[in-house]
C-alpha cells in the first residue's frame, strides 16, 4: 500500500467511524489488522457462541483461526458433513451470540451496503443473532451512499464470484454488473444498513488496510 494511501485512511478512518457511533452502531478504527483481531477477541466472550457469514476478511485477519485456538463454541457450517447439516447450520447461526461478517461497501456519512445471494447473511445482519461484528477494510469506503452501492454492485459481487470456480455469471465474464435476473446471479438481496437497532448490536471494526474485496 502506498504511504499516502495508509495516510489518508488513518485520517478518514476515525472520521467514518463517529458517523457510524451517530447512526447507533458501535464502531471503532484501528489501523493494522492486528489491532483488528485483537480488538475483535476483546468484543467477543470466550462464552459466547460464534458463527459468520461468508466472509474472507476475518480470515485474513486471523480471526477465525484465533477463535478456534481459545476453545470458542463455533457454529462452522465449512464443517457439515452434508448439505443438509449444512443448511441447519445456517439456520442454527441466526440465533448465536456473535455473528461475523464483513460489508460489501460502507458509505462516509456511515451507511452500510451489503448484497447476498442465500441471504443467510443480511438475515443475521438485520435480525437474530445477539451481536454482529463487521470488519470491514478501508478500502469499502465510499464517498457517499449512491457511491457504495455502485461500489457493491461493480467491485464486491463481481469479485466475489471468483470465491466459486463453478459458478458463471455475465459479471464474471463482464468484470462488472450488468443487472443479470438469472438462476446463478449473486445479487438476490440489496440491504442498505441506514440505522443500527437496537442500538449497539450491530459492531463495526473498520481497518485502515485493504481487506476483501
Amino acid at each position: 500500500m502506498l504511504p499516502q494511501v495508509k495516510a489518508n485512511y488513518d485520517a478518514l478512518g476515525p472520521q467514518v467511524a463517529k458517523k457510524m457511533n451517530e447512526r447507533f452502531f458501535e464502531a471503532y478504527y484501528v489501523s493494522t489488522k492486528e489491532e483488528a483481531l485483537a480488538k475483535a477477541l476483546e468484543l467477543i466472550g470466550k462464552d459466547d457462541l460464534v458463527s459468520w457469514g461468508g466472509t474472507v476478511t476475518a480470515d485474513q485477519i486471523g480471526l477465525k483461526d484465533a477463535l478456534y485456538a481459545r476453545g470458542q463454541k463455533m457454529l462452522d457450517r465449512d464443517k457439515a458433513a452434508s448439505p443438509e447439516e449444512r443448511v441447519e447450520i445456517l439456520h442454527k447461526a441466526l440465533g448465536c451470540d456473535f455473528f461475523l461478517m464483513s460489508a460489501n461497501a460502507i458509505s462516509a456519512d456511515g451507511q452500510m451496503v451489503n448484497i447476498d445471494g442465500t441471504g443467510n447473511r443480511v438475515a443475521a445482519l438485520c435480525y437474530g443473532p445477539r451481536n454482529v461484528l463487521v470488519i470491514a477494510g478501508m478500502n469499502k469506503v465510499a464517498p457517499n451512499l449512491d457511491a457504495a452501492v455502485l461500489r457493491a454492485r461493480n467491485v464486491a459481487a463481481p469479485t466475489n464470484v471468483f470465491r466459486f470456480p463453478d459458478l458463471q455469471t455475465p459479471c464474471k465474464i463482464a468484470g462488472k454488473c450488468i443487472d443479470c435476473k438469472g438462476e446463478t446471479s449473486v445479487c438476490a438481496q440489496f440491504v442498505t444498513t441506514r440505522l443500527c437497532k437496537p442500538a449497539g448490536r450491530i459492531k463495526v471494526i473498520l481497518v485502515g488496510e485493504e481487506l476483501g474485496f
